[in-house]
């Protein structure tokens, strides 16, 4: 099983933040490397067990279902059904934690995998930084 933590402080508050993250469906609108995205089947985009069907910038396809979200802990859980990462039994969570020292929050987002033998310090590293890191840093720059 391969392990993938990053995380940071977003100088917003975690309610600011939460605003934008919390609609499964808006990625396109926060994080950089999304094209577009749209729940299938019209359901809600908060609706538990809902499926996101978006691309990424780079023309890749990839789905994911929703497991949790919870505004009181600031936090949503998802799990990849298709990707070209070449990745099974992929789970993450995005989780923000309020600063009460200024109006901050600290955003962790981690996953576990398993894939080919080899990969994992490939995907280790293109989930940590040019995913997960990628879309703090968007969301660092918004918050300005």
């Amino acid at each position: 099983m391969v392990n993938v933590y990053t995380s940071s402080v977003i100088d917003a508050s975690a309610d600011n933040v939460w605003s934008r993250i919390r609609d499964f469906n808006g990625l396109p609108k926060w994080h950089p490397l999304i094209a577009d995205s749209r729940i299938e089947n019209g359901q809600p985009a908060d609706r538990i067990g809902c499926i996101r069907h978006f691309h990424l910038k780079d023309g890749g396809m990839i789905r994911e279902r929703l497991l949790a979200l919870s505004d009181y802990d600031y936090s949503c859980t998802y799990e990849i059904l298709e990707s070209p990462m070449g990745v099974t039994g992929y789970v993450a969570t995005l989780k923000l934690t309020p600063v009460t020292d200024g109006a901050r929050c600290f955003a962790e987002w981690s996953a576990e995998f398993e894939c080919d033998a080899g990969r994992e310090r490939e995907l280790t590293e293109s989930i940590g930084n040019g995913v997960f890191q990628a879309g703090f840093d968007a969301l660092k720059r918004s918050a300005r």
